[in-house]
């Protein structure tokens, strides 16, 4: 496998733990805390570099199937963290909104379905 490429399964798996313990953490406390917006941001830097790299190891053109799903999983990723900064930084309590925490369950778990779809078009690909 093209080295470039491992790097990027490497840095997405950072991202999917990084991703895990900022979503889980604010999904079980229903809040904003200082570690769920470290935890998101990271994750979302962590995937852009993925990203990036997949993009420079790939052979294939950009849009494909597994690149559109990989691209809007990010994005949605990117949006929650922007959704929860914006919180924070407008004075919002602590306390999450029942809205933005339907969402960032839903944009995780796309984003999870993403990554596994991900894994097995690369062991096939392997």
């Amino acid at each position: 496998m093209n080295p470039i490429i491992i790097k990027a399964v490497i840095v997405v798996t950072f991202a999917l733990v990084f991703y895990s313990v900022g979503v889980i953490t604010e999904q079980r406390k229903v809040a904003v805390s200082k570690w769920v917006l470290l935890f998101l941001t990271a994750g979302v830097l962590l995937d852009i570099t993925s990203t990036a790299l997949m993009i420079v190891g790939s052979t294939n053109i950009p849009l494909t199937v597994h690149g559109v799903i990989g691209y809007t999983a990010l994005l949605a990723m990117l949006v929650d963290a922007i959704l929860i900064w914006r919180h924070r930084v407008r004075g919002g309590s602590s306390r999450i909104p029942r809205s933005l925490h339907i969402y960032t369950r839903i944009a995780y778990i796309w984003w999870v379905i993403a990554y596994i779809f991900g894994s097995i078009i690369s062991s096939m690909l392997g």
